[in-house]
């Protein structure tokens, strides 16, 4: 994490940069920019699969911003900007050594960002938007080149994570951004990289499994968004966490005020498709662990459901009721 004093200075230079660089992204770029969001990700990439483009690569990029070149992105950045006191500074943000404490108090210093010539700081307040225009390069690229027209091949960009929704020739699409990735000097992780045909194949994106559904009212297929299993593991061990046992000393109104605002924030975000089987899942589990949690504080025997029902749970104690919650939709839900 950069100083206090670099943070500030950064945040200047940022309120002055970001207007600049932003009449340069992409309309394929969706991550740290105003009135754009991943769910507008999600979105995109459901309007793609909506019009044919089923065929997906699937990328991953193993430490995107542990990696980009600093030599490549700072001629990107003077390109729009000549004052050379800001280039300085950008420069020495990015070859900033890094001071850590050991466990006895010693202090060391690494300078691995200028030794390599790579990397940009990820707790850096300027680092999103370096980061989404060096991303720029490779999406400018793609169109400039002409393999979105050759290949019917779109992007879709949100900071390190990308898809390519291709009507066709998903093999090829791979190979160029594979090629393209070298150039650029970012490494493709073959591992979690692949390409998959909607909808008999699934595919992660942001966080959504998109693939085939099934209506609740008519039982048709369908291809949409749904959260992920394991965003769903996630805010259930988080809701376990929240209500174990070393919590007993708090009183229910915090507990259950603790729990409804990550609810509401994890609903927040997945609100888009198919949601009704995780809500029912997380606020299942939801419902279980807070009965856990109020039978330990006041020692209660016998069934704890009994005693704290549904509807005490929701009425009582206000406990968020995650079915009950309306978000804007982006996109159709499909049921």
């Amino acid at each position: 994490m950069p100083t206090i004093k670099d943070r500030v200075v950064q945040m200047a230079v940022l309120v002055v940069l970001d207007p600049i660089f932003e009449a340069d992204l992409q309309p394929e770029q969706y991550a740290y920019r105003k009135e754009r969001s991943a769910l507008d990700a999600i979105a995109q990439v459901q309007a793609l699969l909506d019009s044919g483009h089923r065929e997906v690569v699937d990328a991953d990029l193993s430490g995107y911003f542990d990696s980009i070149p600093h030599g490549p992105l700072l001629k990107t950045v003077s390109r729009r900007i000549s004052d050379g006191q800001v280039l300085a500074l950008v420069k020495s943000w990015l070859e900033a050594p890094v001071e850590e404490t050991d466990h006895r108090g010693q202090k060391h210093r690494t300078s691995g960002n200028k030794d390599a010539h790579r990397g940009t700081p990820q707790g850096g307040v300027l680092s999103p938007l370096l980061a989404n225009l060096y991303m720029r390069r490779f999406v400018l690229g793609w169109k400039v080149l002409g393999h979105e027209q050759r290949l019917e091949a779109h992007i879709v960009n949100y900071a390190d994570d990308f898809v390519v929704c291709c009507r066709r020739a998903a093999d090829e699409a791979m190979a160029v951004m594979r090629a393209m990735m070298s150039k650029l000097g970012l490494t493709v992780n073959e591992a979690k990289t692949r390409q998959c045909r909607v909808p008999d194949d699934e595919f992660n994106f942001l966080g959504y499994t998109f693939g085939r559904n099934y209506s609740l009212r008519t039982g048709r297929s369908y291809i949409g968004p749904r959260p992920t299993a394991k965003k769903v593991r996630a805010i259930m061990a988080e809701i376990s966490e929240r209500t174990s046992r070393r919590w007993v000393w708090l009183d229910a109104e915090e507990i259950v005020g603790r729990l409804n605002r990550m609810l509401h924030g994890w609903a927040a975000y997945f609100s888009q498709g198919r949601v009704s089987g995780a809500y029912r899942q997380v606020q299942a589990h939801a419902c279980w662990r807070l009965r856990q949690w109020l039978g330990k504080k006041h020692h209660v025997q016998g069934s704890r459901r009994a005693r704290y029902s549904d509807r005490y749970l929701r009425e009582e104690l206000g406990l968020v009721w995650l079915s009950a919650l309306r978000f804007p939709r982006r996109l159709w839900a499909g049921a």
